[in-house]
Order: structure tokens, then sequence, then C-alpha cells
């Protein structure tokens, strides 16, 4: 390979040179006029504006990557944001809800605590005695520190929940009366008739007691309500708390009775606000009330 001699290669530079100084100074003679070299000037934008448009579009997804990755962090972490927002309400929605629902629960029993004459300690349940214990019971946030001791009555604003079995001093154990085991003197509303309610153990929707009348010839009707009997000394069960209602009357002919099914006012299912009855107003007490419950 032939390589060009010294001396060329200054001469080129130069006539190179000599090139560039003679356009600058032509187009600089002409000033704001027409220029010689003006249609050379417009012949190369012709041929690289195109170019440089092209390139321009060609590299501006990746000229704009940082910005769009910094939008797309900002919204992520907006949504971050609102999607908190949204479980901070909800929950507050929530809360709010329980709230009502335990103001109307607590308005219920001191409307029916000041007409019936009780006085008593509200209380909120805060357990659910366990399926492998037979026995069906809540544990309340009160105890004997507040007046509460066992065998006292436990009520809520529908009606008759059970009777305390148990208190420390800042809870307490309560029988419902749907436990198997328990027995509720209660009275029908319209005949007065006496009998005996026995729980089937059934806590859900579902659970009933069942009425066995004292006097074998008296026939309990639908829809008749039944109320407390009341026991020795309102203990464990002052007289007229509401209990039920009679939803189906069976006929039984080894016994020659009849036994009512009755369906609880109380959800045992739902028990949230309850209240223990710690003392009744002689007006209310029934000193002849005899029933056995237990």
């Amino acid at each position: 390979m032939t390589t060009p001699e010294p001396r060329q290669t200054r001469t080129g530079v130069g006539l190179l040179v000599l090139a560039c100084v003679t356009i600058i100074t032509l187009d600089a003679r002409h000033g704001e006029s027409s220029s010689p070299v003006d249609p050379l000037r417009t012949a190369v934008a012709a041929v690289l504006g195109p170019v440089e448009d092209g390139a321009t579009a060609a590299l501006s997804p990746v000229t704009s990557l940082p910005g769009h990755f910094q939008d797309v962090g900002y919204l992520r972490a907006e949504n971050a944001r609102l999607e908190a927002a949204k479980a901070t309400l909800e929950s507050q929605l929530r809360a709010a809800d329980a709230n009502r629902h335990r103001d109307t629960e607590l308005n219920g029993i001191a409307e029916l605590a000041d007409t019936s004459g009780y006085r008593v300690v509200p209380a909120q349940v805060v357990a659910l005695g366990s399926a492998q214990s037979f026995s069906r019971t809540v544990t309340i946030d009160a105890g004997t520190s507040s007046g509460i001791q066992p065998d006292l009555t436990v009520i809520n604003a529908d009606g008759l929940v059970g009777r305390v079995v148990a208190a420390t001093r800042t809870s307490a154990t309560v029988l419902l009366i749907v436990d198997g085991k328990s027995t509720v003197g209660g009275r029908l509303g319209e005949s007065m008739e006496l009998g005996f309610l026995d729980g089937d153990g059934n806590v859900g929707g579902d659970g009933t007691l069942r009425l066995s009348l004292v006097d074998h010839t008296v026939s309990p009707s639908v829809g008749d309500t039944v109320l407390t009997w009341g026991s020795r000394n309102g203990a464990p069960y002052i007289p007229g708390v509401p209990i039920g209602e009679v939803v189906h009357v069976r006929s039984s002919p080894a016994e020659l009775t009849e036994t009512a099914t009755i369906d609880p006012y109380v959800d045992f299912s739902s028990l949230d606000v309850v209240a223990v009855v710690t003392s009744v107003s002689a007006e209310t007490a029934n000193p002849q009330a005899q029933g056995e419950d237990r």
C-alpha cells in the first residue's frame, strides 16, 4: 500500500482550509441579503433534515425512559396510598356500624331496665365457650369489681340471655338458656300458666327451647309469648323477662301432656352487648315466685 507523501497531504489540507475561508467570506459579505452559499445550505438541510427528524423520533423512547420510570413509580406510590386510605375508611365504617349497633343495644337495655325497674351492669361478650366443654356459655368483660356474682340474671335488649355461673374480678361466665342442662321457669303471657323450659344446646339461628306446662290439661297456642316465672329471691332468674314465642305444639299421648317449641327472642349466635341484673325494685320482685330454675 502506497503512503501519501507528507507534502501532498499538507497541500490538500491547505486547499480545504482555503475553500472554507472563501465560503465563510462570501457568506459574511452578503449579510442578510441573498448569499451564494444559500443554495448549498438549502440542499444540505433538505438532505440532513429528515435524517435528523428520524433520528430524533427513533431516540425519543430511549431519551424519555427516565421520565417514564419516574411516572410509573409515582403512580404505584399513589395507588398504594389510595389503597391504604380505602382500607382505613372501610375499617372506620365497620367500626361505626358496630358502634351504632351497640348503642342501639344499650338503649334497648336501658329502656327495658327503666320500664321493669331493673338495676343493671352493662357488659360486652368477649368469648364463646368451646364446643368441647359440652356447655353453651359466654364470657363477659365485667366481674365482681362491678358487683357481678353467680346466680344473677343476664339479659339484652331482646330478652333473657342466661345466668351468671362464675365470676372473677374483671370477667364472668354466663350459662345460656339454650344450654342442654339449663332449665328456666316460664309463664305463658296470655293464660299465665306455668311451665319449665329446657334448652336444645344449639346457639345458632335455629336454636329452640322446649316448654312443658305444669298443668297437663292446658294446651299452649302458637304465638303465645313466654316470660320468666322467677326464682326465690330473684336468683338465678328474676320474673317478667321475655323469653320467646310458641312456634309449635306437640302432643304426647304416652305422657298425656303437650310440649311446646319456643323460638327465643335472643339471637345467641350474634351476642354482643348484654346486661347483668344486680337488683330489682320492690314492685318488680315477686315474693310468691316458686320456680326451681337451674
